[in-house]
This record gives structure tokens, sequence and C-alpha cells, in this order.
């Protein structure tokens, strides 16, 4: 394969499927790289998916994508070990056409998007692995596969490879991933009959719920749970810091067992046949992790830069607006003709800069330090909140300003006022 591209894509996620159809809808030779069997066989979870990212790419998306149910309602909940205190918002804007958020089944979907790639005319090569990129000096000029005679090049590879980058490690791109920026998510799917899902969430046909979840359910660790309805099935999961997980004597699965059993939890999937089960990592290091995203023929895009908000549970739209700006930077530079040096791909980080990307990465950059540092968020806080609304929605014959009382105490005592000020300080600055 001594064959030359315009660009290499290694990865076919959702990020490198967004910048080999950019690319390859303008008319560049595109091969992508996928070391799966086809693209989304690694895939079996549930996701969400944002619309306007995509609408971004391909305006008509909705017209074929294999899309689960859009999204109408958000719920947060904090649990302790019997409860949960939480807020919802419905809004009938949602459920008004061109619908915001769907959930979406990540194998049926990569399959798709991958579709639309190879459509746009760029070339997918599945069942191959990258095992190193090809130097001419600091530059990349291409890349080294598994297959005989495997060596291919091109005049920009952009890295889609996931979070754990082994080839932006090997070259020298960013340094060895923290186990305190990497989270493992477990994930399970429940099938269930779609009369009975309507039914369990008040919603209507085609209409969809996602519930995420904080507190007691992650014991302690830095980590948060989410359940979504999709056509015919529940996705439920949980996520929890590498670092917290080496520390903890409980394994992701039986955290994941302990959480489908809480009291809140466990009726919303009664009746479920449980079929698959996946486990993921996803970058939680937030923007003070993030690599350089750029050089001397080459760019990184989605998870393996780091682009995730966890505040907002945000990754999809992050992955495909990367791709398809590292994509748009490849062919304003192809129409100029001019070479894919690291001074002409700055134009990618401007872009970025620009955008909400960076914004919110920027935003919610302290945030992941202060979780780490303060672990009462995931046990002492959901505990006292919920045992608050538990004593003034008890009506025993106790008036409610002794119960108040009580309740300042009880807060006084498992966290004191100056601790608390100071937490509040602490969130106040890092939305700064």
């Amino acid at each position: 394969m001594d064959e030359k591209f315009d660009a290499i894509v290694i990865g076919a996620g959702p990020s490198g499927n967004a910048a080999a159809y950019t690319m390859a809808k303008a008319g560049l030779k595109v091969l992508q790289i996928e070391r799966g069997e086809y693209p989304g066989s690694k895939n079996v979870q549930g996701a969400i998916l944002y619309s306007k990212a995509l609408e971004e790419i391909i305006p008509d998306f909705r017209d074929d994508a294999p899309l689960e149910r859009h999204l109408i309602e958000q719920q947060m909940w904090v649990l302790d070990d019997e409860s949960y205190i939480g807020t919802t918002f419905r809004s009938a804007e949602f459920n008004q056409q061109p619908y915001n958020r769907y959930t979406i089944i990540r194998a049926q979907f990569d399959k798709w998007f991958s579709k639309r790639v190879q459509a746009a005319g760029a070339l997918l090569v599945c069942e191959t692995t990258v095992s190193n990129l090809i130097m001419d000096g600091k530059r990349v000029i291409g890349v080294q596969t598994d297959r005989e005679g495997g060596a291919v090049y091109a005049d920009i590879v952009v890295l889609a490879d996931g979070v754990n980058s082994l080839l932006a490690k090997k070259a020298g791109f960013h340094a060895e991933l923290e186990p305190k920026d990497v989270a493992l998510a477990v994930k399970e799917i429940h099938f269930l009959p779609e009369e009975t899902i309507q039914s369990r969430f008040n919603i209507g046909e085609g209409e969809g719920v996602v519930i995420e979840m904080a507190g007691k359910i992650t014991q302690g660790m830095m980590g948060t749970g989410f359940l979504y309805t999709n056509k015919d099935s529940l996705t439920i999961g949980v996520g929890c810091m590498l670092s917290d997980f080496k520390q903890q004597k409980i394994t992701p699965y039986m955290l994941l067992e302990q959480m489908k059993a809480h009291p809140a939890i466990k009726p919303l999937l009664a009746g479920g046949e449980m079929k698959e089960y996946t486990a993921h990592l996803i970058p939680e290091g937030g923007y003070k992790a993030m690599p350089q995203l750029y050089g001397e023929g080459w760019m990184i895009v989605g998870d393996a830069g780091m682009f995730v908000n966890a505040v907002h549970r945000e990754g999809s739209n992050l992955a495909m607006t990367t791709g398809r700006y590292a994509a748009e930077t490849v062919i304003a530079l192809k129409e100029k003709q001019l070479p894919m040096t690291a001074a002409n791909l700055a134009i990618y980080q401007g872009r970025l800069e620009d955008s909400f990307v960076m914004k919110d990465m920027k935003k919610y950059k302290n945030m992941p330090e202060i979780f780490h540092n303060n672990n009462h968020f995931f046990t002492t806080y959901p505990e006292l909140l919920n045992r608050a609304a538990h004593t003034m929605l008890t009506v025993d014959g106790v008036d409610k300003k002794t119960k108040e009382r009580e309740i300042r105490k009880s807060f006084k005592q498992r966290r004191s006022l100056f601790g608390l000020m100071g937490d509040a300080y602490k969130m106040w600055r890092a939305f700064e």
C-alpha cells in the first residue's frame, strides 16, 4: 500500500467519521482506517446525539439515520442509599421538530455514519491496526499498518483513535495519561416493550427521557450514573475515575449492580432483559489535561484530544465538531495549495478557540481538580440533602422550626459552616 492520499483518518467513531466525511465531500482523496471489524463493532452502548453538531455536517441526517427517541425531558438526581432528590425539566419546545437531542445505539449509528462517509468518496479499510506514524524528521508523512506492505502516505494524518491514543503517545505528541484524567464507564442495555417504556416514563411514541445521577451510587468515587430511554430498551450505566477504581475495593461491574439495586432505579428496569454489556474509557481530565492538538502534518480530534464536557455530559457533539473543524482546516489549506505545516494548521486551534468547544472546556477547567479533592460531594452532601428533605416532608407532630434547627445542626456536625462556605466559594471560582 504505497498509494498517496490527501488525508488519512485513523478511527471511525463520531470524530473520525466527521473528519473523513467533510474532506471526502469536498473532493479530497481520503483513507480512513478502523481496527474493528466494522465501524461501531466496538460500541454496543446507547448514547446521546446532539443534533446541531451533526446538522453542520449532514443537514438531512434525520431522513435515514438510526435514531431511537428524541429527548423531551432531562432529570437530575442526587442519591443517598435509599432515596433521591432531583429536578426535572420537560419542554414542549423539545417536542417540536427539528428535535434537539436523540438517544442512539452507537453500533447502529456508527455503521450508518460510515456508509455516508464511503458514499462521499472516502476509502474505508477495517480490521487494520496502525502501529506507527511514519516521520520525516519531525513531520508526519504517513502511517505504518499491520498489513503486508502496510506503509501509507498522506499530506495530513488526523488522529481520531480515542482516549488512549497510543499513536500520539508513541510519537510524543502527548504524555502518558494519568488515571485521574480518565474514567471507566460500564453500560448495559435492557430490552422492554415500547409500550412499557412509554408508560413507565410518561412519554409518547418517539419521545424520550434521560436521567443523570450523582451521589452515593458511586461509593465516594468521582463519577456519575445515567439512564436513557431507547425505542425498545433502556441504557443504564455508571462511570468513575480510573484512579478511584484503583483505590476502592470494588469492580466497575459490581458498582453497576449495586446502582441497579437502588430503590429508585430498580423499578425502572423491572421486567427488562439485559442483552448487552460493555465498558469503555472516557476522557475526563478537561482543559488542563488536553495535549497539543496539531503539529507538522498531524491533528488530534475527539476523545484523543480530551474533548469531553464532563459537567454537562457532552462528548459526541464536541467529537463531531472537532472532526469537522480539522477537516475544514485541511480543505482551506488545500484550496490555497499550502503545506500542512504546524504554522498553517494553527488555523484549527483558532477555530476551536472561537467556538463553544474551547470556551466550554475553559469554563469548567477547574472542576476535575475540585471534585478530586472533595469527595464529600459524592458522600456527605447527598446524604445531608436527602435526609433534610425526608425530615421536612415527614409530618409527625414536630414543628418546622424545630426541624430546621435539627437540619442545621446535622449539617454543622457533618460539615462545618466554614467548610460549606469554602466549598461554595470553590464552586463559584470554578465557573468563572
